[in-house]
């Protein structure tokens, strides 16, 4: 791999992606609308780093739009394309699905399009675990995942689905990355680890949706970007796991790790849990193992360190930010 397109590329996940193909010699052209689905001050926090290195390209364009898309694909070439980008989190797709589908799905459909037409043979695509809703744990990529329970699930999986039509049709070499709850330093602001260590610093009551038992399979995300890497080799047409794979952590139990970091105590507020809403998930990441050779190396505990670590350090902004 010389040269790899990273969607997404303010992201959480993405930017991280980005800066690890960098740090290996692939030129980078990476894309994000920058759009305001959360704070905009963390997407440019990171891409501070990003913009000064060398072999590193920044180009604000929206995957929904074919046209924005086409000149970057006629000016690059590119041998693996990173499709990072998505809409993200449950309960707002619930509000707002028609933005989902058309980012989640008809992006991922602008990209596989233009792929074929220049010639472009591996996609890596990120996908999620919330597919697994109804399914028996630890989750297997085997298992049939044709319930989904939000539409942000169902963009992800039309997405997958379309990727598969593209995979038959033009021979694009596909890897479907279904990631496990993903935390880490400058992480999403409207997903649990950022608001949890927000809101207890500063006092502010958590609202904890059931009772705090339901579990997720935390991964620390240099550890997911290390695997998305990894998945560019060429693989066919296939779905992988790439989650914490160990035992999965109750929600409390999550809330009561911060609150011995910080030295404060949360103020919960319990409220009933959304029908959308996945009770546990656990990953079985016996194929990542296999064909990639990869499984977690940060543990809960360390990666909770540096994710509050960040958080301290980049109080005197971070603290703004609306989660």
């Amino acid at each position: 791999m010389k040269s790899a397109l990273v969607t997404g590329a303010a992201g959480f996940i993405a930017s991280r992606v980005a800066r690890r193909l960098v740090d290996e010699g692939v030129l980078v052209v990476g894309i994000d609308n920058i759009n305001d689905a959360y704070d905009k001050r963390i997407k440019a926090h990171r891409l501070e780093g990003l913009d000064q290195v060398d072999g590193f390209t920044f180009c604000e364009a929206d995957i929904e739009n074919l046209y924005e898309l086409d000149p970057i694909f006629e000016k690059h070439s590119f041998d693996v394309v990173f499709n990072l980008a998505a809409r993200a989190g449950v309960r707002y797709s619930i509000e707002n699905p028609h933005v989902y589908m058309q980012s989640n799905a008809q992006g991922s459909l602008n990209i596989l399009e233009l792929m074929q037409q220049r010639k472009c043979e591996k996609l890596v695509l990120a996908s999620t675990s919330s597919l697994y809703a109804g399914q028996p744990m630890p989750f297997h990529e085997d298992l049939p995942v044709e319930q989904p329970l939000s539409p942000y699930a169902a963009s992800k999986k039309a997405a997958e689905v379309m990727s598969y039509t593209y995979h038959h049709l033009y021979g694009i070499d596909v890897s479907i990355l279904r990631y496990f709850t993903v935390y880490g330093p400058a992480g999403r602001p409207d997903m649990a680890p950022f608001r949890f260590i927000k809101w207890i610093y500063e006092g502010t009551p958590i609202t904890v949706f059931g009772d705090g038992s339901q579990t997720r399979d935390f991964t620390y995300v240099d550890d997911i970007a290390r695997g998305t890497v990894l998945a560019a080799k060429p693989l066919g047409h296939t779905v992988i796991n790439l989650g914490g794979g160990k035992r999965p952590v109750a929600l409390l139990d999550f809330i009561h790790m911060i609150e011995d970091r910080l030295g404060k105590k949360a103020e919960l507020v319990f409220q009933p849990m959304s029908a959308s809403e996945m009770v546990d998930t656990s990953a079985d990441i016996h194929k990542a193992k296999e064909l990639l050779d990869w499984e977690p190396e940060v543990d809960l505990e360390t990666g909770l360190d540096r994710t509050v670590e960040w958080y301290l350090e980049n109080l005197d902004w971070a603290s703004q930010v609306e989660p």
